[in-house]
């Protein structure tokens, strides 16, 4: 099997953005029904605490479990948000609760270690997710073709100085919304950003030289909403 094909079967599987971008579709859908009266979704909105605990999963799994107490936060929060919505609960029986958050630091503290260990991948195509929390890999691939970096109010980072590009440009897919998103590149490299800025920066942080080749060797797309995005060396 070829690299190219390899790389395309990446691409196929779902990514941090398309997940994340497919639950605030579907929110959006099921409010424009609710506002305009096509259609009475008020019972559907009842679980959209749940949104929020599967996006929390899945930025714990996608981090391999080193991002800990923001999604177990995030998944406390709206999971008792739901029990309270379905009427299982109410909001003064959640109350006692308050030392679980307490213990979720403690064990953020007792695990921060094992999580500030920087993530190894040798795929050629990266998918990474910080969601209140933070995110690092570093590629080894030899054939790099791109990435999907997403930051929520966290950080993520993605170190390419050890990855070669055999197909150039690659491409880099970023979106961070109150946090930031940084690309770690080799100081050879002629780098171009496409990001969309509202209420944030995306720059190329790396001193500028004297000689540069014509060739763009990664490409940087993609939206930052009150953060940014960031390429340095």
């Amino acid at each position: 099997m070829t690299t190219d094909t390899q790389s395309q079967q990446v691409r196929r599987r779902p990514t941090s953005q398309t997940i994340f971008g497919g639950l605030v579709i579907l929110l959006g859908v099921l409010l424009l029904l609710e506002t305009t009266g096509v259609l009475d979704t008020s019972n559907l909105l009842t679980y959209l605490p749940s949104l929020f605990v599967l996006v929390a999963l899945y930025a714990l799994i996608a981090s391999d479990f080193r991002n800990i107490v923001g999604p177990a936060i995030i998944i406390l929060l709206a999971g008792g948000s739901q029990l309270v919505a379905l009427g299982v609960l109410e909001f003064a029986d959640l109350a006692p609760l308050w030392p679980v958050f307490v213990i979720v630091f403690g064990l953020s503290v007792v695990l921060a270690r094992y999580r500030a260990r920087v993530h190894t991948v040798a795929d050629d195509y990266v998918s990474a997710l910080a969601f209140f929390g933070g995110n690092e890999k570093r590629s080894t691939s030899q054939s790099f073709a791109g990435a999907d970096l997403t930051a929520l109010f966290g950080g993520t980072e993605l170190d390419l100085r050890d990855a070669e590009i055999v197909n150039r440009p690659a491409h880099v897919s970023a979106t961070a919304a109150f946090g930031g998103v940084d690309v770690v590149v080799p100081r050879d490299w002629n780098v171009r950003i496409d990001v969309i800025p509202v209420f944030g920066a995306a720059e190329d942080d790396r001193p500028r030289r004297e000689e540069e080749h014509d060739e763009v060797d990664l490409v940087v797309t993609g939206f930052v909403a009150f953060g940014g995005v960031s390429v340095t060396e």
